[in-house]
């Protein structure tokens, strides 16, 4: 067994299980790509079992804390298992459900995403590439199904050191398919799609979208950077009289447009733009428009903290336009995916969007990833989505 010995102070993380070694951490020692290492104390005391990633910032990703574990088909199999049985205790209102988030589920680098029938995952690391097969039969095995679609395309391979790889790892079928949510019913491309294939981490937001949308009886509706229209479905399922959706992607657009179709909405009651967000925001006030319900939902400004001044300056922006866009007791719903972004940054970056726009209002409602996206105690950057409903005052 290979071992990795680290420098002096740099085993605090591993000690509170925490499950990244970085490269600066490692003083000697390394393996082959996905390789199980031992990962020890500058003074020889075991840490971790973890996979060793040759050219990745993060050097090693840890398996286990207990030096008595084998990691093996059978660790695999246990991990995969245990997964699974957690969303059972989840509050899940859909067939589309995450079925393993990566470290907060105790497997760096692997993100599976249930969509009815069918398995979608997504292996970005160099650990799990190498068990790709043993972790694929468990998680057939562990749900009875037969499909599993590969979505290994994410961009986080190449700092592994990994070429994209997608298609059908287990069965075939088609990649089109159906999910259902709250009652509504939403199509998604495993294929093509975002991610892999849905944004499923903000399921309950749209529900509580939904449910502000009614209460308030709001009317007017914009939902920026829209996609395939969740957000749009959920406010017309609310009540709204009408909503504009704005994104750059035709494609989606039209996926979106469908949405109305499919759930038996008037196609009246929904206007679809091909546009940039900024432009239609700053568009819209030279016109004089207001919404009663704003949702801003970007895709990541910044990936990693080294991002996060240029990111803000993007943030901020859109934020102030959307608030002074608002009507009085009006609300937004904004958010942050950017795992650079610490929800007390953006909370900061709201506040002072809200500043500069002159408008103040009240938080109420701190938002985030669906429960089947945990965060745990141990992992905290397993918090990448965070959010803010926003009441304008009056």
């Amino acid at each position: 067994m290979k071992t990795l010995r680290l420098r002096a102070g740099k085993e605090r993380s591993l000690l509170r299980r925490h499950p990244w070694i970085f490269e600066s951490a490692i003083a000697k020692g390394g393996g082959d790509s996905g390789e199980t290492v031992r990962v020890e104390s500058h003074d020889g005391q075991f840490l971790a079992w973890a996979s060793f990633s040759p050219q990745s910032r993060i050097r090693a990703r840890a398996w286990s804390f207990d030096e008595k574990q084998r990691i093996d088909a059978a660790f695999f199999a246990a991990a995969c298992a245990k997964a699974v049985r957690a969303r059972a205790l989840f509050d899940i209102d859909s067939d589309g459900v995450r079925l393993v988030h990566g470290e907060s589920d105790g497997l760096p680098g692997l993100i599976v995403d249930r969509y009815g029938d069918t398995l979608v995952a997504q292996f970005t690391s160099a650990g799990t590439e190498r068990w790709k097969g043993v972790i694929a039969d468990a998680l057939l095995r562990e749900t009875g199904l037969t499909r599993l679609y590969e979505r290994s395309d994410a961009s986080v391979r190449q700092l592994e050191g990994l070429a994209p790889a997608t298609g059908w790892l287990r069965g075939e079928g088609e990649t089109e398919l159906t999910i259902r949510e709250h009652g509504w019913r939403l199509t998604l491309s495993i294929a093509e799609g975002h991610k892999t294939g849905f944004y499923l981490d903000q399921r309950d937001s749209r529900q509580r979208f939904a449910h502000y949308v009614q209460r308030r009886g709001f009317q007017r509706v914009l939902n920026c950077f829209c996609y395939t229209g969740g957000f749009t479905v959920a406010a017309l399922s609310g009540g709204a009289g009408h909503v504009t959706s704005i994104d750059s992607s035709g494609p989606a657009l039209e996926r979106a447009r469908a949405h109305v179709a499919l759930n038996g909405f008037d196609a009246q009651r929904a206007e679809f733009l091909d546009a940039d967000v900024n432009a239609s925001l700053r568009r819209f006030l030279q016109e004089g428009r207001t919404f009663d319900a704003i949702v801003l939902d970007p895709p990541k400004f910044a990936p990693t903290a080294a991002h996060a001044e240029r990111a803000a300056r993007a943030y901020k922006d859109i934020n102030r336009l959307a608030l002074q866009l608002l009507e009085p007791g009006g609300m937004l719903f904004t958010y942050s995916c950017s795992g650079g972004i610490s929800a007390d940054l953006f909370h900061k970056i709201v506040a002072s969007a809200g500043a500069d726009a002159g408008v103040d209002g009240y938080i109420l409602e701190r938002l985030g990833g669906a429960p089947d996206h945990p965060m745990t105690l141990e992992f905290p950057e397993g918090e990448y989505l965070k959010g803010l409903a926003v009441m304008r005052k009056s």
